[in-house]
């Protein structure tokens, strides 16, 4: 019922920045919230940043006060801007979106590669 599509991702030096898109297509269902997460090898997939449709963030510890979490309403767009990368944010990056009528996230985008090294 939502497509997802993440693109944004590359090979980035320590302290530098990405900026992740997430392009969603609805099939007449609203988005209450939609998030990023990451796995990294060896790892759990771990949420690192949820963003509601009013505009209300939240951010994992690891990231906090160097990623940002912003949506396009008009565009269907979520976005991720990651600074001050460190080798350890190295994971792929999905795209997830909550619907209204859901408790967790359910649909979920194809992943997009983030490799932070030197």
């Amino acid at each position: 019922q939502v497509q997802l599509v993440e693109s944004g991702g590359g090979l980035v030096q320590p302290g530098g920045s990405l900026r992740l898109s997430c392009a969603a297509s609805r099939s007449g269902f609203s988005i209450n919230a939609m998030a990023w997460y990451r796995q990294a090898p060896g790892k759990a997939r771990e949420q690192v940043a949820v963003i509601t449709t009013g505009g209300a963030t939240n951010y994992a510890d690891s990231v906090k006060g160097r990623f940002t979490i912003s949506r396009d309403n008009a565009k269907n767009t979520v976005y991720l801007q990651m600074n001050s990368l460190k080798s350890e944010d190295t994971a792929v990056y999905f795209c997830a979106a909550r619907l209204g009528s859901a408790i967790y996230f359910g649909s979920w985008g194809q992943g997009t590669q983030v490799t932070v090294s030197s």
